[in-house]
């Protein structure tokens, strides 16, 4: 099976050890990028700044409190392009909030996870994610 490209836009540098380490402890091997804020991870997208070669991702995963540009507004950016309107975004966040679930949903995410505080409990979610969306989903072919 060929490396998935993830995308992982988040500024808890907590959850990004988290997330990366059970990622690790996977089946598959994926291919990994961090960005700390929304406007990090549209320069990433447009392959500016320091990420020139930056390889367009397969899937994005997204948190909506970030700093200089929110996920919410990320995630509308994406959607609205029509380079990227095709990856999935999949929001992990702590917010349990029916309004941003609302939100995220209008703004065409692919799907909407709240992260458990509970290390076991997350490391089990980041397993899923990828199961799920690595391992059974077919994902759009890069153009």
């Amino acid at each position: 099976m060929t490396p998935v490209h993830i995308l992982l836009v988040e500024d808890n540098e907590g959850d990004i050890v988290l997330t990366l380490e059970a990622f690790k402890d996977g089946k598959l091997k994926n291919s990994i990028q961090v960005v700390r804020d929304g406007e990090e991870a549209l320069q990433y997208l447009h392959q500016q700044g320091p990420y020139l070669n930056a390889t367009l991702p397969d899937i994005i995963l997204l948190d909506i409190n970030l700093p200089r540009m929110d996920g919410k507004e990320v995630l509308l950016y994406i959607k609205s392009h029509d380079q990227f309107k095709l990856i999935p975004v999949v929001v992990l966040t702590t917010s349990s909030s029916e309004k941003d679930i609302s939100d995220v949903y209008a703004s065409f995410a692919n799907c909407y996870i709240t992260k458990p505080v509970d290390f076991e409990k997350f490391t089990k979610v980041i397993r899923s994610i990828e199961e799920f969306w690595i391992s059974i989903v077919q994902l759009p072919v890069k153009k």
